[in-house]
């Protein structure tokens, strides 16, 4: 997998945050590279597995996190008609054959590639492929505890007890830049807030755990 040197990686998301904001500051859905944070989805693939078992990702691969993406936010949506986040962006910017690849890479599925791009690549001011090389290194910088790595059985938490194994395995994570969302009792997604340089942050008010406290079934992987 190729890798970018976060020094170089770091100087193009700020340019691209402040710098490559392109036409269309009337779009209802945002303008390109006018956003105030990250919100980082990794997704419990054989949760997803439950309900698309036809899906590439779903076929004896093994998955348990996956990158679902890397998503600009807004600190405060009321500024913003109610919107949480831009999406849909215009731009200049395209999805080539070299962001393409890198992407395929990254992501599970070349669906999610294309989807990805389209609704959330194109709101930060980066090309396609650096965009997914930011979302590959905000994957990376997450580590998971070794209950999350690759279960073999299925497992429950209490919401408190799976936030505190997450957070014990990322020492200095903020508590509030990590959430949790469930697709009924399962969990569905591990999501955390990043600065647009990537460093870990606290989530605004409208992002928040989506998951019962009681009891959260980790199904095992594929």
């Amino acid at each position: 997998m190729r890798k970018v040197s976060r020094p170089l990686l770091t100087a193009l998301i700020l340019l691209g945050s402040q710098g490559l904001a392109q036409a269309g500051n009337n779009d209802p859905y945002g303008s390109s590279g006018e956003f105030d944070y990250y919100l980082l989805s990794l997704s419990w693939s054989p949760t997803y597995c439950l309900t698309h078992p036809t899906d590439s990702q779903c076929t004896g691969k093994g998955f348990g996190t996956v990158l679902h993406g890397l998503w600009p936010q807004y600190t405060n949506p009321k500024a913003h008609d109610g919107h949480g986040w831009p999406q849909f962006c215009k731009t200049t910017q395209t999805l080539d054959k070299a962001a393409r690849e890198f992407g395929n890479s990254v992501f599970p599925s070349p669906k999610l590639v294309s989807h990805e791009w389209g609704k959330h690549g194109t709101c930060t001011g980066l090309s396609a492929l650096d965009y997914f090389k930011a979302a590959d290194q905000a994957r990376d910088s997450i580590k998971l505890p070794p209950s999350l790595e690759a279960p073999t059985t299925a497992s429950s938490y209490s919401l408190d007890e799976l936030r505190k194994a997450i957070l014990d395995a990322n020492p200095g994570m903020p508590a509030r830049s990590l959430t949790l969302s469930c697709q009924g009792p399962e969990l569905a997604e591990i999501r955390v807030c990043t600065t647009q340089t990537l460093q870990p942050t606290a989530c605004a008010g409208n992002v928040r755990d989506r998951c019962s406290r009681d009891s959260i079934r980790v199904p095992s992987v594929r």
